[in-house]
């Protein structure tokens, strides 16, 4: 059936803006609060951020399970909130629940217990080995609250509620930070407990998000709540299941593929040394606050452009779309002119030896160009899965992250000893690669008569 209405732009604006400013907020938060931790980790030297940047790859890996759950029950929500239909939308968020508290049970087991050999394959050297290992033991142990706090929230997006997401993790983040504080340096008569402190922080601060998480299930007015379940007696369902393995499973796929890649990047840092690997840590906490704001947009393309079509309305879809496109690009230039102008005292609040700031200024340049790809490619890629499309994303990211981000890095720094310059250019290549793809896809418009 085909669209004859013409919508009032700058109303669709107002409803994008309103939907996704939370949840940039919530993403920025998150982002910023990791930075922060990498500050003060800092203080104990560049083999405490090296340390932590060589648990960030297993950690997403382990969690590439529930990323996937979570953007499908996400797009599932929204398009039952558009279809009107509130009873399987509780059906799937109960299933997702389920799911993710038997998975989660057993990814924890695995990767306590051989969380040696997992940190000595991410490239550990005799300095970081047993700090990263601790480290990652105790963000590991804690992951259930992590996990839970991230279906609950996404069902909350998906309904349309982003305010709860930005909330929790804005808490969980000032909890974070604090704590960071009291156990790294053991300041207030508490321990110090240095890295160690650091991940128990991180551990409490999603203990208190998951908390806060979970009380929104009980609000009266939530599309997606505990009492509903409870007074129509819902149970999971297989149905449910089914539709989230439809569209979780490619996702999956996509999302270990990406930490293939990901992980890859790591390793060839690693070997370039403590220094030059801390310094890439820190830039690659300045690509995730930008990623942070891409994010943040994916998230309200994902509710706006699931809602529209289940609704039936492609074109409001395609419009909900391009307009979280054209804010994203604003943001990404903002954020790269900003960058230009303070990019040296920036990386100098994390390193003073001058040989790593320098090689921290040097990726500074790296990172300018890539947001303007980054952010842009995040935003097609959350339209494109808002809508079903997620087969498609995964071979943007196979041929992206795995293949041509692997190659060239490896090229660069292993064939041609570019050092930071290979590790980055295969990063822009990466990122210039999906753009290209993604936004082509979302051009043509097929993804408008996808069913879920």
């Amino acid at each position: 059936m085909s669209e004859n209405i013409s919508y009032d732009r700058n109303a669709l604006l107002k409803e994008t803006l309103r939907m996704a400013w939370p949840a940039v907020l919530e993403s920025f938060f998150v982002s910023l609060a990791g930075m922060i931790d990498t500050m003060m980790v800092a203080s104990l030297g560049t083999y405490a951020v090296a340390a932590v940047g060589l648990t960030t790859q297993p950690k997403f890996i382990a969690l590439a399970v529930f990323f996937s759950c979570n953007v499908a029950v996400s797009a599932l929500i929204a398009r039952r909130r558009g279809q009107n239909d509130q009873k399987n939308a509780n059906e799937i968020l109960l299933t997702a629940l389920v799911f993710v508290l038997i998975a989660c049970a057993v990814i924890t087991f695995l990767t306590v217990a051989f969380a040696g050999p997992i940190i000595t394959f991410s490239g550990s050297n005799p300095d970081t080995h047993d700090v990263a290992v601790t480290y990652f033991r105790v963000i590991q142990g804690g992951m259930i609250f992590n996990v839970l706090t991230l279906v609950i929230n996404s069902a909350q997006r998906g309904s349309g509620n982003t305010t709860i997401a930005m909330t929790t993790n804005v808490v969980s983040s000032v909890v974070n930070i604090v704590f960071n504080y009291l156990l790294i340096g053991g300041h207030f008569g508490f321990p110090r407990w240095e890295l160690f402190g650091a991940a128990v922080a991180t551990v409490l601060g999603t203990v208190i998000a998951s908390v806060m998480s979970i009380y929104s299930l009980f609000r009266k007015d939530s599309y997606v709540s505990i009492p509903y379940i409870l007074k129509n007696r819902l149970k999971p369902r297989f149905d449910a299941l089914a539709a989230i393995y439809k569209l979780g499973s490619n996702l999956l796929v996509e999302n270990i593929a990406m930490r293939i890649g990901f992980l890859t990047t790591a390793l060839l840092a690693a070997r370039l040394g403590t220094d030059a690997f801390a310094a890439h840590q820190v830039g690659m906490n300045f690509l995730s606050l930008g990623f942070s704001f891409g994010d943040g947009m994916q998230v309200a393309a994902v509710a706006l452009i699931g809602r529209s079509l289940g609704e039936g309305k492609p074109e409001k879809a395609k419009t909900y779309g391009s307009l979280c496109q054209r804010t994203g690009l604003v943001i990404s230039i903002a954020l790269a002119a900003i960058l230009i102008l303070f990019g040296r005292p920036l990386f100098s609040l994390f390193f003073t030896d001058p040989d790593v700031l320098d090689m921290g200024i040097l990726i500074s340049y790296y990172i300018i160009v890539t947001l303007l790809f980054q952010i842009s490619q995040i935003i097609y890629g959350g339209c494109l899965r808002g809508a079903g499309d997620v087969r498609y994303c995964l071979f943007a990211s196979l041929i992206s992250v795995t293949l041509i981000r692997t190659g060239v890095t490896w090229v660069l720094t292993s064939a041609l000893n570019f050092g930071l310059h290979g590790i980055w250019t295969g990063i822009l290549a990466d990122q210039i690669s999906r753009y290209i793809f993604l936004s082509q896809r979302f051009r043509k418009g097929e993804w408008t008569q996808l069913r879920i």
